[in-house]
């Protein structure tokens, strides 16, 4: 799976609202680096390690000045439980619609034993504080993708 997307390239605008109805769009943060990360399904064994491995260096990722947005398919009342039951310090973008998911090339095919179905791709887009994509993971490693991130800002610098 790839995205239309490239690294260097400007983001796509969007706008999205998240589990407390509070709207969210690339402009509001415009001058800040941003994590944005999207993931198939709220309370799933994987997106579940994803997000907790988020939650639990999201102190870091923000002394590190990056802001962290999710995105999934789901509800806002889907988001609003699993934020509430894994207490994610983040917000969580409901996109039932797949509005944002296919600005960022992320909705495609898939495969699971040997089954083609249509679902949404995990990636991870670090956008910098212009808005152009700095780096695009195809593939997040779900236990340790706050530390990937990490890692590959502090290879940037070096």
């Amino acid at each position: 799976m790839s995205t239309p997307l490239t690294e260097g390239t400007k983001a796509p605008a969007f706008t999205g609202i998240d589990q407390d109805g509070n709207k969210h769009s690339l402009s509001d943060y415009k001058g800040k680096k941003l994590v944005l990360y999207f993931y198939p399904q709220d309370n799933t064994p994987a997106c579940t390690t994803q997000a907790c491995n988020l939650r639990d260096n999201y102190a870091i990722l923000k002394k590190n000045g990056w802001e962290l947005i999710g995105v999934s398919p789901d509800t806002e009342e889907d988001h609003t439980r699993f934020r509430e039951k894994f207490n994610l310090p983040f917000p969580l973008l409901a996109d039932p619609k797949h509005k944002i998911i296919e600005k960022f090339g992320v909705w495609g095919e898939k495969q699971l034993y040997g089954r083609k179905y249509r679902g949404l791709h995990r990636t991870t887009f670090l956008i910098d504080e212009k808005g152009v994509i700095r780096k695009i993971f195809l593939k997040p490693r779900n236990k340790q993708h706050a530390e990937e991130i990490l890692r590959w800002e502090n290879e940037k610098k070096g």
